[in-house]
């Protein structure tokens, strides 16, 4: 059990996430992930490495902006969007953490191209209260 509440780890989360995927800290990211980081990802490679050498493959012009999250005890469930990848469409991303000792020890997602107002069935975006451009 960590010693960090559910309102610290949802901001821990959020940190590292900026840190990583935002800024490109690699040095400063460290101290978020924990050494023995489990991956559960089927697209990245597995520990903390797997996770850092995905994102310096992936451009510069890479960002990511959360949205809803929610924390229960050890866990962190962030609802996301990561954009500038290269490819057509952002990704629209659920991100399940497990945090351990105030680090991000293990991850689980689910990860999905964001539809277009003309793709979605429902007619509602996917991530926030608009379509994307």
């Amino acid at each position: 059990m960590s010693k960090t509440s559910p309102e610290q780890n949802k901001a821990l989360v959020i940190e590292a996430f900026n840190t990583l995927f935002n800024q490109r800290d690699y040095d400063a990211a460290e101290r978020f992930w924990s050494d023995k980081y489990i991956q559960h990802s089927a697209h990245i490679e597995p520990g903390r490495d797997g996770l850092f050498n995905l994102v310096r493959s992936i451009p510069d012009t890479l960002h990511y902006e959360h949205g809803l999250i929610l924390a229960e005890g050890d866990y962190v469930i962030v609802h996301g969007r990561f954009t500038g990848h290269g490819r057509p469409a952002a990704w629209i991303a659920a991100d399940v953490v497990r945090m351990e000792n105030g680090k991000l020890a293990e991850h689980w997602d689910v990860l999905q191209d964001e539809a277009t107002q003309t793709e979605s069935r429902s007619g509602l975006p996917m991530f926030g209260n608009r379509f994307p451009a």
